[in-house]
């Protein structure tokens, strides 16, 4: 299991995205929040209010979920990362697995 975050500047981007991901069975549940950010972009440094997606897929279906958010994110530099997780309970891990895998 791999959490596959994004950021986008509006709810609307946010539900739009973590529907894609769902509807495409590239993850099994993600979870949308509100955050504020603080970076440098073009050499000033912004503040802005974000929506963070967390997205939990799995290993084997990492690059498809990253690539439909490279091809959908409304951002020119999208920020796209991930983080592994060491532990899960076995059943819910199991749970992810199954709802991110590829239909047949």
């Amino acid at each position: 299991m791999v959490l596959l975050h994004t950021t986008v500047a509006d709810a609307a981007d946010a539900e739009r995205l973590a529907d894609r991901l769902i509807e495409s069975r590239l993850a099994a549940c993600v979870h949308v929040e509100t955050i504020s950010s603080t970076y440098r972009w073009q050499g000033r440094i912004e503040r802005a209010r974000e929506w963070r997606l967390s997205a939990k897929t799995s290993a084997a279906r990492l690059d498809e979920a990253a690539d439909l958010l490279r091809r959908e994110h409304p951002y020119e530099l999208p920020a796209i990362w991930t983080t592994p997780v060491v532990w899960a309970e076995p059943a819910y891990a199991d749970w992810v697995a199954a709802e991110s895998q590829a239909q047949a």
